[in-house]
């Protein structure tokens, strides 16, 4: 019996090793992968129900579930909470993915998910301003310098490309991307506490709030009819929803309160991968040298700009 049970300890051991992993690996996969292909998910549901309705029935559906479980933790918000909700609902979701949603009518998902990785420049940016102190080191100044030169290979493609709007796309993605940064500033300077979950869901409801109403006043229900969205559109939205917001959101405030933010933050630099070949094999973006080169250029300067705030901190 002895035998048994020492031969047994260390298959145990493997067993509860793996076990924990197991967590580990699928949250990651979830913002590695999911965050990448929602891109492509965004470009399905537009193709039949109006950008900004799709963008506000996501939200809405998202931040209800999220809503009902902070509820069922007995959470309660504060009116300070409540406040600054409608804030980051304003520019994470009523400018910033409302420009996007709209954008990828007709700018390709690989190159929407370029566009927005550039946020972390632009968060660096607007941060040293805030704080009226600019601290540079070798790798900011490079990251910074070959994000805006990928960013021109992209916008100047676009403009080559003669497809009707995706110029104009292209920088109202831009446009939403600064604003997502400016309420990533917001959140860090508002000093807000409390349960992220109850946060999120309260800023998603105000965001989808604020993008059902612009739909309206824009005309996006003016000849719109339920009847004409397609199947595929369906599924991409309830892919949004559940995938996009719930599971991978679960999963980021997961690895948040057990993993440092660094890491965590790596999911930045393979989201454009991800959405990038996506487009390419399933709805056969063009992927030519431009492409590829700037997709090169913009996932480095994410990771060079990351690495030189962190030394800017102290963190490496």
């Amino acid at each position: 019996m002895a035998g048994t049970s020492e031969g047994s300890a260390p298959g145990a051991s493997a067993v509860r090793a793996a076990r924990r992993r197991l967590p580990i690996v699928l949250s990651f996969a979830a913002i590695y992968l999911i965050w990448g292909s929602t891109y492509l998910a965004i470009r399905y549901a537009v193709e039949s129900i109006p950008p900004l309705y799709t963008a506000g029935l996501r939200h809405l559906c998202a931040g209800l579930i999220l809503l009902l479980g902070a509820v069922a933790k007995g959470l309660r918000p504060t009116r300070a909470q409540i406040r600054a909700s409608v804030v980051v609902g304003f520019f994470f979701f009523l400018v910033g993915h409302g420009s996007l949603h709209w954008a990828e009518r007709v700018v390709p998902s690989g190159l929407a998910s370029l566009l927005v990785a550039i946020e972390p420049i632009f968060v660096f940016l607007l941060s040293s301003a805030a704080a009226r102190t600019w601290r540079w080191n070798s790798s900011l100044l490079l990251g910074i310098t070959l994000g805006l030169v990928g960013v021109g290979l992209l916008v100047g493609g676009a403009a080559r490309a003669g497809t009707p709007g995706e110029t104009r796309g292209a920088c109202a993605i831009l446009i939403g991307a600064f604003s997502w940064s400016w309420g990533v500033i917001y959140s860090r300077r508002s000093h807000l506490s409390g349960n992220p979950l109850l946060l999120s869901a309260l800023s998603l409801l105000s965001g989808s709030a604020m993008l059902l109403l612009a739909g309206t006043l824009v005309g996006e229900a003016r000849g719109f009819q339920w009847a004409q969205v397609t199947s595929r559109s369906w599924l991409a939205l309830g892919y949004l929803v559940l995938f996009g917001s719930v599971i991978a959101f679960t999963a980021y405030s997961w690895l948040l309160e057990h993993f440092s933010p660094t890491l965590v933050a790596t999911h930045t630099y393979v989201n454009p991968i991800v959405a990038v070949v996506l487009g390419w094999i399933f709805a056969r973006e063009a992927l030519g040298v431009n492409v590829a080169v700037a997709t090169a250029l913009v996932v480095l300067a994410v990771v060079l700009v990351d690495r030189g705030t962190n030394r800017l901190r102290g963190l490496v």
